[in-house]
This record gives C-alpha cells, structure tokens and sequence, in this order.
C-alpha cells in the first residue's frame, strides 16, 4: 500500500527523532490492566508517560527541538512558557545540551513544578496569572533577547519528539487495534496519531486513534465536529496539563486527517480515574494524563479491541492529589457528605453514630450546629462526611436513616 502523506513529519523523520531522543528519555514501560480489560471487554495496556524523566513525555518533543537548534541559535539560548510539563522538558533538554534557558510561569503555578524548573537549572520568571499571559511575556522576551521561542506544541520538531512514544506502541502492543490519547494544543496525539497511520498505510493493519479533551477545555471537539479550526473560552479544570483554548496549527492539520474521533471527560470523571489509577494499578498520573482512562470508565469509547491508554504524565501538586482523591472518592461514591436534622435533645448523635456504625459506614467527619438554615430553635443539624463501599452501601445507610425516622440530604 502506498504510504499516508500527512502534515506533519513522516515517519522516517520520526524514526530519526527517535534515535536523538533516546539519548535522554526512557522508554516508557507498557503494563496491562485487568481492571480496565474487565471494564472495556478486551485487553488494555498502559503506556506509562508518568514514569518518564521529568514526569511526562514533555521532554521527547523539548529535546528533539533543541537539538536541531543551529549553534548560533544555541549560543543565543531559549525561551518556553508553561505552568508544568513543557517548562520541565525544555529545561532539562537545555541542561543536558548546554543551552540557557529562560521560562515564563505564571505567579500561581504550583511549588513542585516551579523548585523542579529551577532545579534542572532554568532562570524561572514568573510572569501573569494564566499561562496565555506567560506565552505572551515569553514571546516577548525572545523578540527583544534573540532567544529561541520553544512552542509546547505547534512545531514539527516537536511533534515528531511527541510521535516517538507512538513508536513504542508499536514495537510493545504489535496487535494494538486502539489508542487513546490526552489532547491539549495536539503535540502528542499529533504525533502519535501520524506514526499510527502512516504504519497502517504502510502495512495495511489499521489502528484506531482517540483523543479525549476535559469536557472544559475541548476545542478539538468543537473544531473536528466544525471542520475547522476553532477557539473556545476555557473555563477551569483539574485537567490544567490540557487546558487550551485553541488547537495548534500544524496540530490540527495533523489530527484532522489521522484521528478518528474526540470524545470530553468531566472532572468527576478524571478524578475517579485518578483514584482507579491509584488503586488498582499504584500509579500516580496528573488529571491530564488520566482523562483517557476516565473516557474508559464512563463508557465513552467502546469495542476498541485491544486497546493502549497514554498516561501522558504524572506531576501533580501533593495538595491538588489530597484534593482529587476526595473528589474522586465522592464521584465513586465511597466518599458521602450527608445532613441529618435532630431534635435538641440528649442522645440522638449517639444514637445517629449507632445507626452508621451498625451499618459499617466509618464516620471521618462531624459537625453539629444549631445554626443551620430552616432549622426549628429546638433542631440542631448534623453534617456528617461518611466513608462508605459504593453505590449499594450508600444507599443502605441512607436507608438505615430513613427507617430510623431521620431525614438525611446527601450533599454532592
């Protein structure tokens, strides 16, 4: 079969970025999951992009990029913009090549990915409150410096850093029929999606492509469904690894032709995704590296045959994961904020801890107030935060309640 002419890079490009990338990043391990296997009714593989250096596949694309720099452009140094990931790529890629590098962050970005930033020896500015801000700043800064501007996304160079994980899909899940792929501005399904296709028109084994956007910040939705490329107003997510208004240029070129569909997440979703990676697999994946998962969980993307999720990283603030497990846990409904209205009398919060303890719900949290709205001067109300075992479980505490003579409102 004659091979697909696309876009972006070939796959000999790819190929050829390949060998330059394995200088300094991993090839990533590839696990199965029985827990997904069970959900989606055929096998499904991990591609594990949290467990690489600098936490994310960010720094495929990075190197590639700053190692076709000219030495004149080298000498002249860097420049990026990112609230994570990309900032951690371009910054270790400049190390390792001896480039000075210079990124703009926006003031609010979390502490580990700034120390991690500096860490790898990048002069961090902090600069706007949102990183289209520290894009604009950063822009500047090459205009007026003469440092080389490195796109997160939108860039040939980088695309074909991003595709070589495609690579290893191939040679680790030869029979892959699927695979499903984070979306921001595109850098990564772009690339991947381009290795993908030209394969198949090569081999004549199709492969499958999804992209999965937070259902907040979708503009690949909106612009395959369009026909063309289209901005959105992004609204906030946890998913901020993926958060974009707009899709790349190339990028979108790119996935027009090669991926066959875009699916959205909500951030319940992604946060029960999260816990599930957690639990069932023990890895820790950022928001934007597990919304693949979450289109699995929810039933969004089916008869995929055996399939290969991209967890496309895993750095995520230690406070920002507390926050996603106990939405995770209430969106799996292990986690129930519930109200309980009592008569002002000795005895009923006992009475109240009898019923969930007999019903082996463990109370973590209790708040008794008699300032409640609506409340009679002789009702207090109890707020309680229960740790239960699902859906069934919560529905027998709940009722366990009700027959008690309580009228409980679960608060979502």
């Amino acid at each position: 079969m004659p091979e697909l002419t696309v876009a972006g890079p070939t796959l000999a490009q790819i190929e050829e970025a390949r060998a330059r990338v394995s200088q300094v990043a991993r090839v990533t391990p590839m696990e199965s999951s029985r827990f997904l296997a069970d959900v989606l009714g055929s096998p499904v593989y991990l591609k594990c992009e949290n467990l690489q250096r600098t936490g994310s596949y960010k720094i495929r694309g990075a190197y590639n990029r700053l190692t076709q720099l000219t030495d004149e452009e080298k000498a002249r140094g860097v420049v990026a913009a990112s609230a994570g990931n990309h900032a951690q790529g371009v910054a270790f890629a400049a190390r390792e090549l001896g480039i000075a590098a210079t990124i703009f962050m926006p003031v609010g970005v979390a502490l580990p990915k700034l120390q991690a930033t500096r860490d790898y020896g990048a002069d961090v500015v902090l600069s706007g409150h949102a990183v289209e801000q520290s894009l604009m700043a950063a822009k500047e800064f090459a205009a007026t410096t003469g440092a080389v501007f490195i796109p997160p996304f939108d860039h040939p160079d980088v695309v074909a850093g991003q595709g070589t994980v495609g690579l290893e899909i191939l040679d680790q899940v030869p029979d892959v029929d699927t695979v499903i792929v984070p979306i921001g501005g595109g850098g990564l399904i772009s690339g991947v999606a381009s290795v993908l296709k030209q394969n198949a028109a090569r081999t004549g084994r199709p492969v499958r492509v999804i992209g999965v956007q937070a259902v907040n910040a979708a503009p690949y939705a909106v612009s395959m469904k369009r026909g063309v490329r289209t901005d959105i107003e992004a609204l906030p997510t946890i998913a901020d690894g993926i958060a974009v208004a707009r899709p790349g240029v190339l990028n979108f070129e790119i996935v027009r032709e090669t991926v066959d569909e875009v699916v959205t997440v909500s951030d319940d979703d992604t946060a029960r995704a999260m816990l599930v990676m957690l639990e069932r697999a023990k890895l820790v994946v950022e928001a934007a590296g597990a919304v693949g998962v979450a289109a699995v969980l929810t039933e969004q993307v089916r008869d995929l045959g055996t399939t290969v999720i991209i967890l496309s990283g895993g750095n995520i603030d230690p406070l920002m994961m507390e926050r996603v497990i106990g939405r995770g846990l209430a969106a799996a409904e292990r986690y129930l904020k519930l109200r309980v209205g009592l008569p002002d009398r000795p005895g009923q919060l006992t009475r109240v801890s009898e019923i969930l303890s007999d019903a082996n719900a463990n109370v973590v949290e209790v708040l008794h107030t008699r300032h409640g709205r609506g409340l009679q001067i002789s009702e207090v109300e109890l707020e309680l935060s229960v740790e239960t075992r699902g859906p069934e479980h919560v529905e027998d505490v709940l009722q366990r309640l009700r027959d008690a003579g309580y009228t409980p409102s679960v608060d979502f």
